[in-house]
C-alpha cells in the first residue's frame, strides 16, 4: 500500500465520474482491486463517513480474450440461444398479463416465444455473419483493467481517512 499519493500534476484535486465538483485527496494506492476494497471496508468498519469515498483504478487498458473461432453455425446457435431467452421472457410476460388469448395457458405463450425467439434470433445471427464476409471471425470477451486503484476521498476529511488507515494494518 502507498499511501497520500500526490496527483500528477501536483494538484490534490480529484473528482470522480459523475459525481459533484468536490475536491479530493488519494488516501493510498494500491495495486489491486481487493486491497483497495479491503481498505475502504476498513474505513467502514472503523465509522468513517465511505460515503465520501471512491475507488479509482488507473492506467486502464483494454483486454479481450479471445473464445474461439466464430463459424455461421456458432453465429446461428449464439443468435438462437439470445432469441431463444428474449422470446421466452416475452411470451411469459404476453401469459402473465393475459395479453392474448386467456384459454391458452402462459406456460405454451412461453414455449412458444422461446421456440419463435430462437429461429429469428439463429437467421438473423447467420445474416448478420454472413454480411461481415470473414472480416470478425472469432469470438471473444472484453474486460477493463486498471493497474492501480486509488483510494480517494473528499479533501476535508482526508486527514481523519489517512490517521484510520494508519492505525489499522489492512490485509
Amino acid at each position: 500500500m502507498h499511501t497520500s499519493r500526490s496527483n500528477r500534476g501536483g494538484s490534490s484535486d480529484m473528482r470522480a465520474a459523475g459525481a459533484q465538483s468536490v475536491p479530493r485527496r488519494v488516501i493510498a494506492t494500491f495495486d489491486d482491486y481487493a486491497s483497495a476494497e479491503r481498505a475502504v471496508d476498513t474505513l467502514s468498519d472503523r465509522g468513517f463517513a465511505v460515503e465520501r469515498t471512491a475507488i479509482v483504478g488507473r492506467d486502464l487498458e483494454l483486454v479481450e480474450q479471445v473464445t474461439g473461432r466464430l463459424t455461421t453455425a456458432r453465429a446461428a446457435l449464439n443468435g438462437a440461444l439470445g432469441g431463444g431467452i428474449t422470446g421466452l421472457f416475452i411470451g411469459w410476460i404476453f401469459g402473465l398479463f393475459n395479453w392474448w388469448n386467456p384459454v391458452i395457458a402462459s406456460g405454451w405463450l412461453a414455449l412458444w416465444g422461446l421456440l419463435f425467439g430462437a429461429v429469428i434470433g439463429a437467421l438473423f445471427g447467420m445474416i448478420g455473419h454472413m454480411v461481415l464476409g470473414g472480416r470478425r471471425d472469432f469470438a471473444s470477451v472484453g474486460a477493463m483493467r486498471a493497474h492501480h486503484y486509488d483510494v480517494v476521498v473528499d479533501e476535508d476529511v482526508a486527514e481523519e481517512a489517512m490517521r484510520v488507515l494508519n492505525r489499522i494494518p489492512v490485509k
